[in-house]
């Protein structure tokens, strides 16, 4: 009985000491939030920003995102299921697309509208199924004014497709195409440009002719969206939220609220 007594403490304290594990946030989307090659620099997708917002010990970030992926060929190619088999109870899913999903003319990746909205129902489904927590973000602009300079927007009925459902299944939302043509207004026609991958011939040595991209954003650019990201986090109250120090709240604001006079 007294071995038994000494032992007990021995035994708990190791347990009590340990550090929590941390919170895994899953990133499923397209080109505009994956990591990027180093060939393809300074393309930068906006989920490669998102890291520096938490402390590793805290919550760490897996991009699973790839460039040119719609719903469809993210199920098709089987990364949803490689991502679904890595799901821990607690964890957190951001789900995007929208960009290919819309493109008529890639049947590999087209995925009409009632598609699309089954499939982001499945997603919401499957991360539940695990006692993870799944968050809809609306596709991010892409960089189009029209002659008289106002922004036009790209992606029709789709991202009310994901509002939609985000209503349906009382899903936490991020509306990134709002908070990002927010972004694009204040920037104009000119200043936007910074956001995107726009170079001129000889700017950059893995773009020898330069580039103009509308599409894919620049370091500036993918930090902006990030920091909406953060700001969506701390607007809907989740859980993600206390993982934020002060100063990533503050950096966030600031970034977000970048002002195009600088550029």
């Amino acid at each position: 009985m007294h071995v038994r007594r000494l032992l007990l403490p021995l035994v708990l304290l190791p347990v009590a000491g340990m550090a929590p594990k941390p919170i895994t946030l899953h990133l499923a989307g397209d080109s505009t939030m994956a990591q990027k090659l180093i060939q393809r620099r300074p393309e930068t997708g906006w989920g490669e920003a998102l890291q520096q917002y938490f402390d590793l010990d805290r919550v760490r970030v897996e991009n699973h995102a790839r460039n040119g992926r719609s719903t469809r060929s993210f199920l098709a190619e089987g990364r949803w299921q490689a991502l679904v088999d890595r799901l821990q109870e607690g964890d957190y899913v951001f789900i995007q697309f929208g960009h290919n999903d819309a493109a008529k003319d890639r049947p590999d990746r087209y995925a009409p509208p009632e598609e699309y909205r089954r499939n982001l129902i499945r997603f919401v489904e499957d991360v539940r199924a695990k006692k993870a927590n799944p968050v809809l973000l609306t596709p991010v602009c892409r960089r189009r004014f029209d002659e008289a300079r106002k922004f036009v927007d790209t992606h029709g009925e789709y991202p009310d497709i994901v509002r939609a459902v985000a209503k349906e299944l009382g899903v936490p939302l991020i509306d990134m195409h709002r908070k990002s043509a927010e972004v694009l207004e204040r920037f104009g026609p000119e200043a936007s440009k910074r956001l995107f991958l726009q170079l001129a011939p000889g700017e950059h040595p893995n773009y020898p002719d330069g580039v103009v991209d509308n599409t894919h954003f620049s370091p500036l650019g993918a930090e902006i969206m990030a920091a909406l990201a953060v700001q969506g986090i701390q607007e809907l109250g989740l859980g993600l939220a206390d993982h934020l120090s002060s100063a990533a709240r503050e950096r966030a604001q600031a970034v977000a609220s970048t002002s195009p006079s600088v550029y």
